[in-house]
């Protein structure tokens, strides 16, 4: 193809999803024409940051993760890592609460595996008999095939109710906000998986590992990895606006809905607000609600697995509050609660205590997370109920006293998709008919991962290939 031949790329969607596609794009072929359709005001869909006093807010996540490595080497790429902080080295870990205390996750536990035995032997998560079965994981037989279950069944079948309810649960809760009972192993714990298959049990592939030096951070860890993330010192927004910012300044178009996507011959027609704009590729990156009416005309397989795609509501409830109004105090990054407490929260985060920049001196920043697949009622709420449900069980779990200084509540409605058991074999069947549909791309976080570093290797991939396909195509726009 000539290089000066003129094509044009219109991306559906600025959330992440779409803006790292395009930032990718651009990266790879500065001549490609972006266009970029956002139907909302702002850019980054659940990433958003708001500055409120000196109170630092991230509306959804407020860090990622450097392992994979495909988010922080993005952020290399757009020269952002002088914006970048790790958390405070100071009181990582996280607790889980267990009847109204807070309690540490053994050291070295990571989300569903023990990298040292000691700390499960001596925690208070667990009774004499569930810690006895813990132990009997070595020489539980692996499952035959690799047909999917969930993430319940294996963690009970592997190490039993007590590790599942009190530890693995709601540790998987507070990433999927989903329900274990029906959560795919295959699609969010495949390494865990694998570990079964190739080494007959967790215990033994963790010797494995402890053997070849594998397990170095983790065995320090306690719930997550805090030493492998990072954020931006404003805050979230800091990504969203380096990704922006790398962008042709006529790229972006806010407050334009897409109504439809048609081929005609070679090439794609978009209808945004009743005008139709010519593209020679199209890439679908909206949630999996929206992308269905889009696709359904044109990939009816792909729009008729996605709408088997649940997705999952949230509420966060933000309290900015003197550290003195906290009469138990804990030294933790978070916590999360399992359905057998029978709270009216998921979970907590001391984004202050994490972060340096998020609060005046002497003060902390709290989110609490409610709703998810287990409490959908509670979305059903007013904010000032909300608000008034998150003071009351914080009151109970670490002694917060009084009105809090700031508050805010950020409701995401289907942001989470989840990724039940036999999510692998729909998305085979989604990227099969869209990879056989020339010119068109899907990407979203419903599909190969819902954190920011899977969602930025999916883009990239998808760039990838719409450079082979506009290569292969030839295709060339008049506009």
């Amino acid at each position: 193809m000539n290089d000066k031949t003129l094509r044009r790329v219109a991306i559906i969607g600025g959330g992440l999803s779409g803006l790292s596609t395009a930032a990718k794009l651009h990266r790879l072929d500065q001549s490609i024409q972006l266009v970029l359709f956002e139907s909302g005001e702002r850019l980054g869909g659940v990433i958003h940051t708001e500055q409120v006093g000196e109170y630092l807010i991230d509306h959804g996540a407020d860090m990622f993760s450097t392992k994979p490595s495909a988010a922080i080497d993005f952020c290399c790429e757009l020269g952002l890592e002088d914006q970048l902080i790790e958390p405070k080295p100071e009181g990582r870990g996280a607790r889980i609460v267990r009847n109204g205390q807070l309690v540490p996750i053994p050291e070295g536990f990571v989300l569903m595996r023990a990298t040292q035995l000691w700390p499960m032997l001596f925690t208070p998560l667990l009774s004499l008999q569930g810690k006895l079965r813990f132990l009997l994981e070595r020489w539980i037989s692996p499952t035959k095939g690799d047909k999917d279950e969930s993430v319940s069944t294996f963690v009970q079948r592997r190490m039993g109710h007590e590790v599942l309810d009190r530890i693995v649960a709601p540790l998987a809760a507070g990433i999927y906000t989903a329900d274990v009972t029906k959560l795919s192993m295959q699609t969010t714990m495949q390494a865990i998986a694998r570990m079964e298959k190739k080494h007959g049990s967790l215990a033994r592939a963790t010797a494995v590992r402890r053997r070849k030096g594998e397990d170095s951070v983790e065995r320090g860890s306690t719930g997550a990895r805090y030493g492998q993330f990072r954020t931006f010192q404003d805050g979230m927004i800091g990504l969203i606006n380096g990704i922006a910012q790398s962008l042709p300044d006529d790229s972006i178009h806010l407050n334009c809905s897409v109504e439809s996507i048609r081929s005609i011959g070679n090439q794609w027609i978009v209808t945004e607000s009743g005008t139709d704009h010519k593209f020679d590729h199209v890439v679908v990156a909206v949630p999996p609600k929206a992308a269905v009416n889009l696709l359904e005309p044109i990939a009816p397989l792909a729009s008729a697995e996605l709408a088997k795609i649940e997705s999952a509501s949230a509420a966060i409830v933000v309290l900015g509050v003197s550290a003195t109004n906290i009469k138990r105090p804990v030294n933790t990054f978070g916590f999360v609660v399992p359905l057998s407490e029978k709270r009216r929260i998921l979970a907590g985060s001391f984004a202050s205590h994490k972060f340096s920049g998020r609060s005046p001196e002497d003060h902390v920043l709290i989110r609490v997370f409610m709703g998810g697949a287990m409490q959908s009622e509670l979305l059903e709420k007013s904010d000032e109920e909300l608000t008034t449900i998150a003071q009351e069980e914080l009151s109970e779990l670490i002694g917060l006293t009084g009105d809090p200084l700031v508050s805010r509540v950020v409701r995401w409605n289907d942001a989470m998709p989840q990724y039940h058991i036999g999510h692998g074999d729909r998305v085979r069947i989604i990227d099969e008919e869209i990879a056989s549909t020339p010119g068109l791309s899907f990407t979203s976080n419903a599909l190969h991962g819902v954190g920011i570093a899977p969602v930025i290797k999916q883009a990239d991939q998808v760039a990838h290939e719409v450079i082979a396909s506009l290569k292969e195509s030839g295709n060339t726009s008049n506009g």
